[in-house]
């Protein structure tokens, strides 16, 4: 099973047009998770754009103890404090996903706008939680980005976080 675990502002974007993510910053209660560690502790690893692990590596640590690969034809190695947790792959998602699943690795969070893009083009999303942040950016990184054709998934179930924040569990329906 393949999963995306994203928040988007009320329009529709996941980040400002710099990829700046201070727009959800104060909307939430920092002693909180709302739900990410039991997300987390149900996938086997992470598969993530190289923007959007580009923009990880400035956290003050690094965020994740499952395995991380980054999509990406430019990045050659990793960090020394990263070797052994993140590897760089390239190529299709099918073939990624194949090659993920050949090594156990069966429930993928499926992370960053252009790599959730590329993944739902090839109908490879089973499950997404989306996070709605009641702000309006105006412009930015959209979530849903030159995806032709309809693909269908039905709402789950919505839980309201707080007065800034609302997830809704959303599953492919074929």
């Amino acid at each position: 099973m393949n999963y995306v675990y994203i928040a988007i502002s009320l329009d529709g974007f996941i980040a400002r047009p710099d990829g700046g993510l201070d727009w959800l910053e104060n909307l939430d209660d920092p002693e909180d998770d709302y739900g990410f560690s039991d997300f987390i502790d149900k996938i086997d690893a992470l598969v993530m754009g190289r923007k959007t692990f580009e923009s990880v590596l400035k956290f003050d640590e690094w965020p994740f103890t499952k395995p991380v690969f980054v999509l990406s034809t430019t990045i050659q190695t990793v960090p020394n404090k990263l070797r052994g947790k993140v590897e760089v792959l390239n190529g299709h998602p099918k073939k990624i996903v194949e090659e993920l699943n050949s090594k156990e690795f069966n429930n993928l969070y499926i992370d960053g706008g252009q790599t959730i893009q590329r993944f739902l083009k090839e109908d490879l999303i089973h499950e997404m939680i989306i996070t709605t942040a009641s702000v309006i950016l105006g412009e930015g990184i959209p979530l849903f980005n030159g995806i032709s054709g309809d693909i269908k998934f039905k709402c789950e179930r919505v839980e309201v976080l707080n007065p800034y924040l609302v997830k809704h569990y959303y599953e492919r329906d074929k």
